[in-house]
């Protein structure tokens, strides 16, 4: 095999889909006013079930779109492969990307998703149930497969650079941006498309996790009765468990050279990343691994631990995984650690999955970009952590250049990754 180029890899554009809209420009626009996507559910009847407090995207339409027609979205009925077409050319929209024969070889995609088109499942699934095998549409297979919104997504734009849909659940996203950079860096592709997209919000999913005891639950005398805003609050003393949401991000990478050559806009640098795997537990984090990721994907970056000006971190408002992900913070930044900020963009925006990865690392790269972090809402913080800044309620104007996103999943897949601010 040939020896690795060692490009230098930047973000020159991103779109995201969120609970607070669809679009980058209101996503952020809402969050730096310190709202809340969180509602109650409306996607299917619930009935008493307590687990309603979600993240609904709230105003995609696919059939703003043109190349989205009435036939192809009844087909193509796994709702992650039109959100991220639709997201796929917003973001090649955005950049001014060209594609044509001279570079189509040249650009992929790395998009992933935890739960893949089970909701196309479902839908087949009633349909064999209610009038047997003739009612299972032959779109059935290709609406679950997990590559299919990327590979649609590069049939729509022209591209056949390397095409694949990582799924390591919760950690998906930073793992699609990670590797493809990688990709990039190595000069194997000068561009790719990243990220994660998930639409969760199915009964079968919804009661899984909740029966688990993973959702909280907005019942007795929780906070999040009166207001599901509430619902989402990482780090806090009362936290109960995270809130599932809909949510897709996708980032477009490009080697430096490349970018500079095509005169795309720069927002940052991926500086470093690192990823390894807890070898524990199925659902509980591991604080050794989580700590060796953390810690390596600084040193990837070459940089000390005081450089970093901002952790974004996984926060997803469960006692355990909260509690691990503090220590694991503490272990590598030590003393550093209270003066860092650190916020968790799902006490706004829920907890999509496989997207949410990727939706973090926009909000962190855009933060650097407007000179914000974004707030950990409905904070009452814990009294374990009470000696650590989590930005709490209000978003906060702040010059900061170097940032770190950290995602973990079910079954124990870590990845970190750390941008920086591009100064042309």
């Amino acid at each position: 095999m040939k020896a690795p180029e060692n490009k230098r890899v930047v973000v020159v554009e991103y779109e995201v889909s969120t609970c607070l809209g669809h679009g980058l420009k209101q996503t952020w626009q809402r969050a730096q006013r310190d709202e809340s996507g969180i509602s109650w559910l409306t996607r299917f009847d619930a009935g008493s079930y307590p687990a309603k407090a979600v993240g609904e995207i709230p105003d995609f339409d696919p059939l703003a779109y043109e190349f989205l027609t009435e036939r192809e979205v009844h087909f193509w009925n796994a709702r992650f492969i039109p959100l991220t077409m639709a997201l796929c050319a917003d973001v090649a929209r955005k950049a001014a990307l060209t594609i044509d024969e001279h570079n189509a070889h040249r650009i992929g995609a790395f998009i992933g998703s935890a739960i893949n088109g089970t909701d196309a499942y479902e839908i087949n699934l009633g349909g064999l149930q209610e009038g047997g095998p003739l009612r299972v549409s032959p779109f059935c297979l290709p609406n679950v497969c997990a590559n299919m919104p990327a590979g649609k997504a590069s049939i729509l734009l022209g591209f056949t650079g390397p095409v694949m849909a990582p799924a390591t659940a919760c950690a998906t996203g930073n793992h699609c941006i990670a590797e493809a950079a990688k990709i990039i860096q190595r000069g194997d592709a000068d561009v790719m498309f990243a990220g994660g997209v998930e639409l969760p919000l199915l009964p079968t999913i919804l009661y899984g996790f909740g029966n688990m005891r993973a959702l909280l639950m907005s019942e007795g005398d929780d906070r999040s009765v009166a207001d599901p805003r509430h619902a989402s609050r990482p780090y806090s003393g009362d936290r109960r468990g995270f809130v599932l949401a809909e949510g897709g991000g996708v980032l477009l990478l490009s080697s430096l050279q490349f970018a500079e050559e095509n005169d795309l806009p720069i927002k940052a640098e991926v500086l470093g990343q690192h990823m390894n795997s807890d070898a524990y537990h199925y659902t509980n984090p591991r604080t050794e691994t989580i700590t060796a990721c953390i810690r390596e994907s600084v040193q990837d970056a070459d940089i000390a631990v005081d450089e970093v000006e901002y952790i974004n971190a996984h926060g997803t408002s469960t006692r355990i995984g909260d509690k691990t992900e503090v220590q694991a913070l503490r272990e590598v930044f030590g003393n550093y650690l209270p003066n860092i900020p650190i916020s968790s963009n799902k006490s706004q925006l829920g907890h999509s999955l496989g997207a949410s990865a990727a939706l973090e690392a926009v909000m962190t790269i855009e933060g650097m970009v407007e000179q914000t972090i974004l707030p950990t809402l409905n904070l009452d913080v814990d009294p374990a952590f009470a000696d650590l800044d989590f930005v709490p309620h209000h978003s906060r104007r702040v010059s900061h250049s170097i940032a770190m996103s950290n995602s973990f999943g079910f079954g124990g897949p870590n990845c970190c990754l750390v941008f920086k601010k591009w100064n042309a």
